[in-house]
This record gives C-alpha cells, sequence and structure tokens, in this order.
C-alpha cells in the first residue's frame, strides 16, 4: 500500500487525526514516491514525530523508532551479540567435554545470537512492506554517526563483520527528525527532502486540537489556542508545541473547566510550560494581561 497522489496523503494521515497541510502532504508524496529519506526540521512538539507514526498507521506499515542521544554509535544503531546467551553455549560446550575451538566460533556468530537494532531491523522483509524508519532527534548525536548514516541510507545496507552485508530488498520510508539544537551536516541533508515545521496557524491548530481533543467545546479549544498563540509571542525558554495545547487541553477537561481565568491558568502551566523560569514569568498579572490579549484576538477572528 502507498500514497497515489497528494490528496490521498492528506486524507490518510487526517483519518489518523493528523492534520496535514499541503505543503508537507507534498513532500511525505514525494519522498514515498522517489524513495528518498525526509529530513523534518523544527521546534520540539510541533508534530515531527507524529508523522512518521500518522504514515506508519495509514499505510499499515511496521514503525521501527532509533531515538537518538549524545554517544550513540553504529553498533548500538545496527545490532549488537547476545554474549549472555553466547556464554552459556561455552559453557555448555565445555560442560560436554569441550568442542573444536573454530567450529564452536562459528556456531557462536550466527543469526541466532544476534540482537537487531532499528537500523538491522529497517533492513529485513517486514510484514505490509517496507517499514517506516524514524530516526528521531538526529540532532542528538555527533558527526561520526552522521557519517555512518549516510553511507547506511545511501545503499540501505548495513555490515555485520561476522555475516557479511545486509541489503534491504526494498528500501525502508526513511524520516529523519531534528528538533534543530545543533545543525545537522549539509551532506546528510542533500541526501534528503526537507521541510521545516513550523508552529500552525490559528485555524489550523483548531483543527489539530479537535481531533485530538474531540471533547472540548468550540469556546473552550478557541480560547485555549488563542491563549497559547500569544504565549509562542513572549520571550519564553521553551515556548510550547502543539503537543502542550493538547496536554492543556485534556488537563483542563479533566477539571471540567469551561472557560479560561487567570486562576485556571495559573493552576495548570506545568502542563504548557516545563521550565519554572518561565513560568514565573506568568505570575501574578502577566497571565491576565496574555489572557486578555488572546480574548481580544478572538474578537477580531
Amino acid at each position: 500500500m502507498s500514497f497515489a497522489d497528494i490528496d490521498e496523503v492528506q486524507a490518510r494521515l487526517g483519518a489518523q487525526d493528523y492534520v496535514c497541510g499541503r505543503a508537507l502532504a507534498t513532500v511525505v508524496f514525494l519522498a514515498q514516491k522517489l524513495g528518498r529519506p525526509l529530513f523534518l526540521e523544527g521546534e520540539a512538539g510541533t508534530g515531527k514525530t507524529e508523522i512518521a507514526k500518522a504514515i506508519a498507521a495509514s499505510l499499515g506499515r511496521r514503525l521501527i523508532r532509533l531515538q537518538c542521544y549524545e554517544g550513540l554509535d553504529s553498533n548500538s544503531a545496527v545490532y549488537e551479540w547476545n554474549f549472555a546467551e553466547q556464554m552459556i553455549a561455552i559453557r555448555a560446550a565445555e560442560a560436554a567435554g569441550g568442542a573444536d575451538r573454530d567450529g564452536l566460533k562459528s556456531e557462536l556468530f550466527t543469526e541466532d545470537y544476534l540482537i537487531a537494532r532499528p537500523l538491522l531491523e529497517a533492513m529485513r522483509p517486514q510484514p505490509g512492506g517496507a517499514p517506516v524508519l524514524l530516526i528521531d532527534e538526529l540532532d542528538r548525536t555527533d558527526a561520526p554517526f552522521e557519517a555512518f548514516l549516510l553511507e547506511a541510507l545511501s545503499d540501505f545496507q548495513v555490515t555485520i563483520p561476522e555475516l557479511g552485508t545486509i541489503r534491504a530488498p526494498e528500501p525502508p520510508i526513511v524520516i529523519l527528525t531534528s528538533n534543530r539544537t545543533r545543525e545537522v551536516h549539509d551532506a546528510l541533508k542533500r541526501r534528503c527532502l526537507y521541510h521545516w515545521v513550523d508552529y500552525p496557524d490559528f485555524a489550523r491548530e483548531i483543527e489539530i486540537l479537535g481531533a485530538r481533543a474531540p471533547e472540548a467545546a468550540a469556546n473552550l479549544s478557541r480560547e485555549i489556542v488563542a491563549f497559547v498563540q500569544r504565549l509562542r509571542g513572549e520571550d519564553l525558554f521553551k515556548k510550547p508545541g502543539v503537543a502542550e495545547t493538547i496536554d492543556w487541553a485534556k488537563c483542563l477537561l479533566a477539571l471540567d473547566v469551561i472557560n479560561l481565568s487567570p486562576e485556571v491558568i495559573a493552576d495548570t502551566l506545568g502542563a504548557i510550560l516545563k521550565y519554572q523560569d518561565d513560568i514565573q514569568k506568568l505570575q501574578g498579572s502577566e497571565a491576565k494581561r496574555i489572557l486578555d490579549e488572546a480574548k481580544a484576538d478572538l474578537a477580531t477572528v
């Protein structure tokens, strides 16, 4: 199963409650059509990871996620040997009276003792077709890992010294994300189709909230989005993303809130702001000022 055109991308992702603009739908379609990795860059919480989940679900493909972190190396991303099971096999061979060293070595380094990590798993045949490989938060890794990825994603193959080269029978759908905490090398970006995932405008964020928190009344949803949109214009260490908008709406619903008030905002700031310095900036009259501005914005929408 694959996307027939751009409209189908929007329709299928919409069925997975992912509201997708045409520009993003276009680059998703082209990435699948041309077999090119898709590089998504943007602030945290803008939906980069969620689009990979939505694509996998809409196409009926398996999602394989490689969560990047500082110090990640190629071996950790591709495979490792099950040393515990290998030691048990060695002890069993010794207890049985010993075994030919070369023969034992050849038995230990086989698929039976191989633990596949995300990159290797993505190169293997999967039910339903090639999987969606999500390489999440690539900017957390370093240059050597980027160089390794450049080779792996160019040929869609990985090499295990003891077993040889394993090539994907069908290239996976590859999505790389970055929160831009550092610049990713141009050589890797050139191999990919690129899209900047920005904060949505008011209308699109209302649509997203309607898909993800449909229980919220229209008036409350409008107030939530207007307040968050105003909040993003403040001098904050970490501006709230769409994920925080959805979380906040669900918190307010759990508290049976009908309308926003400065008191409600003060009590629930931890759902949209994640740094104490940012929360302190909204203490006192600041929350009321932003709420008043948000309500004034609504009067003109």
